[in-house]
């Protein structure tokens, strides 16, 4: 057990000193041994979630998305649909999928995945205002979004930011980054509402 708590202790330091190859190597090794230990599924998808953003970092976004899909599916399936960690999984899923541009499947997911953090962790809660944000992000940057699309995006994305900045306050990171796409959201919906002559 040792041993396995202190690879985690060296991949968590290596991705600190932003070494994310080297982390890899050790994130890798670690999920291969607790696999031949034979820990369950539950304590692998942290491995497997800490994978994924390392692969994100370097640039392997379809290995991350891969990995985030089989995390958010082991919690589903674990947890439930309600699960704080399924919530969490699904939201981190929609944003490899963000960053692959396939604004459909983050619309699909998010739809869903919104009501339910909604009503079993509440509006305030920062899981479901970054669902919303992902919503939102996904609605306005689709190069085939319609003017529909785009009200609602700056719709999603102004009740959004309301409640961060309630929440949060007004300097937050989250708070700003979602007031900078409610920004982008604007204009993106004013370009299309004002096309050129």
């Amino acid at each position: 057990m040792f041993r396995i708590m202190a690879m985690t202790e060296i991949g968590n330091g290596l991705s600190a000193a932003h070494r994310f190859e080297d982390a890899l190597s050790v994130q890798e090794a670690q999920l291969s041994m607790r696999r031949r230990l034979g820990f369950s599924e539950e304590m692998l998808l942290p491995i497997q979630s800490n994978l994924a953003i390392t692969y994100s970092l370097l640039g392997q976004k379809e290995e991350a998305l891969r990995m985030r899909r089989d995390v958010y599916f082991g919690f589903l399936k674990l947890k439930g649909g309600e699960g704080r960690e399924t919530l969490t999984a699904a939201n981190n899923y929609a944003m490899s999928l963000l960053d692959l541009h396939r604004y459909a499947e983050v619309r699909s997911v998010m739809r869903k995945e919104m009501h339910v953090a909604q009503s079993v962790l509440g509006q305030s809660n920062q899981v479901t205002l970054k669902m919303r944000w992902n919503y939102g992000l996904a609605l306005y940057r689709d190069p085939g979004a319609t003017l529909d699309g785009l009200r609602e995006a700056v719709t999603t994305l102004e009740e959004t930011e309301r409640i961060a900045r309630r929440v949060l306050g007004g300097a937050h990171p989250t708070t700003v980054e979602i007031e900078e796409h409610l920004r982008n959201s604007r204009t993106a919906l004013r370009a299309r509402e004002t096309p050129d002559a």
